[in-house]
């Protein structure tokens, strides 16, 4: 049973965000700062994290809001770095949703929401991180990148790779057709038909992609940039 983190100071929030989760056969852990959803993640590694932007400070605490909290998760060493996050957000600035993509958040939801529609956002993100469907497993290699569909699986010159789930989607996307050139609602339509984001959170997750498998972020080899358009996988390896 896959165990999903909420993380919300609204009881009332965290009782509907629940109730919903537990029906649709999820376990349900719960914190209301950002002190105790860490403490939380370190102990019981939660295979998601349904994570509010407005956190309390812990009495006695330093302020630690949901940005602080995503930064440290993809901060943290290993597979659990790249748990899966959905942000919740109230905040009307774009601005404030493009951070958290950039911190590494797979999806984010704005409030107020329909538990509906935030359940099958959870379902969509845990989709991009099982195995790969009957017949499309096959490893892909590209110079010292190599991506196994099968095993969830990234490795760069050997060195395996913690990816997320939506990373891993996109990468695996554009790798399969190397030289075709996507366009942002391209691949956000690769994530899902539950995914709504906007077209500029895509430059989002390829910049947290090239940070991961390129030597050079700023010089790409593998993620090319097509300008006017989106961007392509490189096709001369």
């Amino acid at each position: 049973m896959k165990r999903i983190l909420v993380v919300d100071d609204e009881p009332e929030i965290i009782r509907i965000t629940r109730g919903y989760l537990e029906q649709a056969g999820y376990l349900v852990l719960t914190a209301n700062s950002g002190q105790a959803a860490l403490a939380v993640f370190r102990h019981d590694r939660p295979d998601l994290i349904v994570l509010d932007l407005n956190l309390p400070a812990a009495s006695g605490s330093a302020p630690l809001d949901g940005l602080d909290v995503a930064r440290t998760i993809r901060q943290t060493p290993g597979a659990a770095g790249a748990t899966p996050i959905i942000m919740l957000t109230a905040r009307v600035d774009e601005m404030d949703r493009i951070i958290g993509l950039e911190l590494g958040a797979d999806d984010y939801v704005t409030k107020p929401f329909s538990p509906r529609e935030l359940v099958a956002r959870v379902r969509a993100v845990l989709r991009r991180g099982t195995l790969d469907e009957v017949g499309g497993g096959q490893l892909i290699r590209a110079g010292q990148l190599a991506i196994d569909p099968e095993r969830y699986k990234v490795t760069l010159d050997g060195r395996s790779l913690d990816i997320t789930p939506t990373e891993f989607t996109l990468l695996k996307t554009m790798a399969r057709q190397p030289g075709r050139v996507f366009s942002r609602e391209q691949l956000l339509n690769e994530l899902g038909a539950d995914y709504e984001g906007l077209e500029r959170t895509m430059d989002s997750h390829i910049k947290n992609l090239r940070a991961k498998i390129e030597q050079n972020p700023r010089q790409p080899e593998y993620i090319l940039t097509v300008f006017g358009i989106g961007y392509k996988f490189n096709d001369q390896f």
